[in-house]
């Protein structure tokens, strides 16, 4: 028997973004704005658009806003692009104010899913919207991509439609839907768009327009990666090779059997190979390593397959598609939908992801693979566009500004910041970065960062020399990436820091520490803060770069996110023990002693997490006791579209161990359902809110831990409970819906700073003003 050759598949070769020739348009030159109505298009010497951009955020013309980069970016290739942002969805008018587009309507819901922008973690209504002038909330609908294209359909029905953005992007597979508690269809059969993008669009959105331009049809664009659409059975694209994945536990011959659940790794390891090589499944029997018998334009073979006969080989994975549990599937069975959403995760690397079709009612939805990432000198075109870097002026107060009334939340925050890279390799299971930007890591070129912070020193109002962050997703993944492509090219795991970071990641943080230096010598730059999420695993494998951060880009706080001490919800949660936060806090606290400074750590945690025991928030509560923290603002799990561990709330079952309907094989988990249990588990995390005592003590009674209510040091909550109004407002209540005060409840004193944690010393320079009379302390 000869055993199966193993080899990682070639990258697919792809069109630089400034390849393209250049539509007539671009006679027009860039726009100060991008025009959001007929006078400002005449202005511009436009008779129409050749495509309007229609999103559920305010338009701020800066590269953290999706409208801006998509729109400057076709605006590069020669488009006349126009925007309506928050347009009136009751009102048909509004989305004819820019007149007909030549080629297409572009929908998005925003920087945000809508129903996340809308609701709490607790499903209560948000009172505000950072992405709406004056933080008034109400100025998109629910679920703004149905509803957007809807309303561009019924404006010009025979002009194209194009979904995409995060909305689109974690709905594009059947998905479970927090806010209904059922499975949803794909966003694009919901919509009836024509087509969907998912993840940075910028390569398919490019090729898109240009494509149409030249009027092929839009049902014809079913070859560009990163995208999805609909085609009926019987009209599938020609020359795939079909992977039937629609089942688990299927049955196999008794002989050794492929596994569709292994990684590169583990497949390595069975053939004695290492994980540089990529895992080549089995093909039907008669095939040889020379080639495979000819298909039809779809060929079905069932997994696993045996591969007892030899060297055997599937097509290549560019004509490979994989049919997962169809829709009318995975909505009535958990096990099978907890498997889709785990074969969808193993098929995110660019580098070797196959196709994905799933059946909808008559029709079949197609994935293509992944987009492949933006390369360094294509981030730099993106982020060097001609970005105004501020709100267009229709949404001025009275003064001509934009710091008065009209203020834009979300943009004041990252006014002042840069963002010098894209993904994150992290694999958190309740973030869904991964499946939007991927987990290879996008940078800019250290001279393009340097150009934009030099362009907010000159250009932008308000600037005092501090620039807000240097970061990302997270803080310190910047050129940061696997030793080699080949490896990374043949890499399924789903995180390279999880369980622990990877012996082929490069984890130099020389070139960060490169660029702070530089950037701080910058002529007007007084200070560089960086408030991006630390992750400090990394981190710690670098004791100069933790020295260099502490030293100089630390205004007092550093964020970090441990999310949890206890080992069950971590593993859950695919973070490392909070023995390696114990490790970056020794360092950095010896860092910033011999700095000569008093900075603090702000740890972040999760409650109510799939895996997570009331045993586990009791632990994690007496740890913050221990350690002094008293947190203010609590972080609930909240169950996103498409992530790991919201198919985990939904199935019970663990999709990072493999799905089986087998209860010996499969891995339950424990979910924290209810709002009871729910409200048990933020109480925890703010233990010396005399609010949620009464709840605490009945649960710690209930688990036998009664020993840890009295008023020793070791004791978690006082056996008597003062006179309190029985409800809490976080400072941060604009996340949420403000609770009802009660009568004569007492005002918050003067001069009490308000930080993530309570407790804490104030930052340097910034004397609280005198408080009022401190009410007496009840006795014990």
């Amino acid at each position: 028997m000869s055993s199966t050759t193993l080899t990682p598949p070639a990258r697919p070769a792809v069109k630089p973004l400034t390849s393209w020739k250049p539509f007539w348009a671009k006679r027009f030159g860039p726009a100060p704005f991008l025009p959001m109505s007929r006078a400002e298009m005449e202005r511009l010497g436009w008779d129409s658009c050749d495509i309007i951009i229609v999103t559920g955020d305010a338009y701020v013309d800066h590269p953290s806003f999706g409208m801006a980069v998509i729109g400057r970016t076709l605006e590069a290739q020669g488009f006349r692009v126009g925007i309506l942002a928050q347009p009136d969805w009751q009102n048909l008018a509004a989305f004819q104010a820019l007149g007909k587009p030549n080629l297409f309507f572009g929908v998005a819901a925003g920087n945000m899913d809508s129903m996340i922008n809308h609701y709490t973690a607790d499903r209560k209504i948000r009172s505000d919207d950072a992405y709406t002038p004056g933080g008034e909330a109400g100025k998109r609908p629910d679920r703004a991509t149905l509803v957007y294209t809807q309303r561009c359909q019924e404006a010009y029905k025979d002009v194209p439609v194009i979904i995409g953005g995060i909305e689109a992007s974690l709905r594009r597979i059947a998905h479970y839907d927090y806010w209904q508690d059922k499975v949803r269809r794909s966003v694009l059969v919901d919509s009836k768009a024509d087509l969907l993008l998912y993840g940075n669009a910028e390569r398919a959105i490019i090729e898109i327009a240009h494509r149409l331009a030249r009027r092929e049809p839009v049902e014809t664009l079913t070859d560009i990666r990163g995208t999805a659409f609909m085609v009926k059975r019987g009209h599938e694209p020609q020359g795939y090779f079909e992977l039937d994945s629609t089942d688990v536990d299927r049955p196999g011959r008794v002989d050794e059997h492929i596994n569709p659940y292994l990684t590169t790794s583990e497949a390595a390891a069975e053939q004695g190979q290492s994980c540089a090589k990529d895992d080549a499944a089995a093909a039907p029997a008669g095939a040889t390593s020379a080639g495979v018998p000819a298909v039809p334009a779809v060929a079905t073979v069932a997994m696993p397959v045996s591969r007892k006969t030899g060297a055997l080989q599937l097509p290549e994975r560019s004509k490979t598609v994989i049919r997962l549990p169809a829709y009318e599937a995975v909505k009535s069975d958990p096990v099978l939908y907890a498997h889709a959403n785990r074969v969808l995760h193993l098929e995110t690397n660019p580098g070797n992801a196959r196709a994905l079709v799933q059946r909808h009612g008559e029709r079949d939805l197609w994935v293509t693979p992944p987009p492949i990432p933006l390369s360094t000198p294509e981030m730099d075109t993106v982020f060097d566009l001609p970005y105004a870097r501020s709100p267009h002026p229709a949404y001025a107060d009275a003064t001509g500004g934009h710091d008065g009334p009209t203020k834009i939340p979300a943009w004041e925050m990252i006014r002042f910041s840069v963002n010098i890279m894209r993904g994150c390799f992290g694999g958190c299971t309740f973030c869904s970065i991964t499946e939007h930007e991927g987990r290879i890591i996008q940078s800019r070129s250290e001279d393009s960062i340097i150009r934009e912070i030099e362009d907010i020193r000159d250009k932008v109002p308000g600037f005092t020399g501090v620039i807000s962050d240097l970061g990302g997703p997270t803080a310190n993944m910047w050129r940061i990436g696997c030793k080699s492509t080949a490896i990374e090219a043949a890499c399924r795991k789903p995180s390279c820091v999880y369980p622990g970071i990877c012996p082929n990641l490069n984890t130099d943080h020389g070139p960060l520490i490169k660029l702070y230096r530089r950037a701080r010598q910058l002529k007007g730059v007084k200070k560089i803060l960086i408030g991006s999420g630390l992750r400090y695993d990394l981190a710690v494998q670098s004791p100069e770069y933790v020295k260099e951060l502490v030293t100089h880009h630390v205004g007092g706080y550093l964020k970090i996110a441990p999310e949890h001490t206890e080992g069950g919800p971590l593993s859950k949660m695919m973070k490392p023990g909070i023995g390696t936060y114990e490790r970056f806090k020794q360092m950095f606290e010896q860092a910033s002693a011999a700095a000569g400074k008093k900075q603090y750590l702000i740890p972040y945690f999760i409650a109510a997490h799939p895996g997570t025991s009331d045993e586990d928030m009791m632990n994690l509560a007496l740890w913050l006791k221990r350690n002094g923290f008293k947190a203010d603002q609590v972080q609930t799990f909240y169950p996103s579209p498409m992530a790991t561990a919201t198919a985990m709330y939904h199935s019970n079952l663990n999709p990072l161990k493999g799905i089986s309907r087998d209860s010996r094989r499969a891995e339950r988990v424990d979910i924290v359902r209810g709002e009871r249990r729910r409200r048990l588990h933020k109480a925890f995390l703010r233990w010396h809110d005399p609010n949620n005592w009464p709840l605490l003590r009945e649960a710690l009674k209930a688990m036998g831990r009664a020993d840890l209510i009295g008023n020793g040091k070791h004791q978690l909550i006082p056996s008597r409970q003062p006179v309190t109004d029985g409800s809490y407002a976080s400072p941060r209540r604009a996340n949420s819906t403000p609770a009802p005060k009660a009568p004569g409840a007492p005002a918050v004193r003067r001069g009490t700073l308000l930080t993530q944690h309570t407790g804490l010393p104030p930052r340097e320079g910034t004397a609280a003003r005198p408080a009022g009379p401190r009410r007496a302390r009840p006795k014990p």
